[in-house]
């Protein structure tokens, strides 16, 4: 659960991405843009965090009240992590569930952990990577604390190249 001790640090690099008026946000730098990946990355001390993410396209039901959504690829190079996928779903989700990522016809199952879900097998983790990569769409399906159910389809296109500015930006 490699994901879980460092989801709080990303969260907090998050924030200061999405609140530019923060004192802090001047830690984190945009290193790209590559069409719907944005490429980010964080130093604080020695340690040096990379991590691309992206916003759905669309989102089911419309209306629905939720927190930001995002799904991100990161890199911790310190601790040995080259490819982390996790994704902020923007609600509580519902104790023992699972969020699916639908990629073409391969479906990958993610364990939660509040808002937030990771992926618990580093091998099925590169499966997805390399799903993500091939693809063109990516669909994150979700259920909250109070049984809805919700879609997100998100674009694949740059994230070849957002994922290689991950690794070139923390070498």
């Amino acid at each position: 659960m490699r994901g879980l001790a460092r989801s709080a640090a990303l969260a907090a690099i998050t924030l200061s991405v999405l609140a530019p008026a923060r004192a802090d946000a001047q830690a984190v730098k945009l290193i790209g843009t590559f069409n719907d990946w944005r490429v980010y990355a964080h130093e604080s001390g020695a340690s040096r965090i990379c991590f691309a993410a992206s916003q759905p396209n669309a989102t089911e039901p419309a209306g629905a009240r939720r927190d930001s959504i995002y799904f991100y690829v990161s890199s911790w190079p310190k601790e040995g992590v080259k490819s982390e996928v996790s994704v902020k779903i923007g609600y509580p989700l519902r104790k023992g569930s699972a969020v699916t990522v639908t990629i073409g016809s391969t479906a990958f199952n993610l364990f939660t952990d509040d808002d937030k879900a990771f992926v618990a097998d580093p091998n099925a983790e590169l499966k997805l990577i390399e799903a993500m990569k091939k693809g063109d769409v990516m669909i994150v399906r979700g259920t909250s604390q109070r049984g809805t159910q919700t879609t997100d389809t998100y674009s694949l296109l740059g994230v070849t190249k957002a994922l290689e500015a991950v690794t070139a930006g923390c070498t």
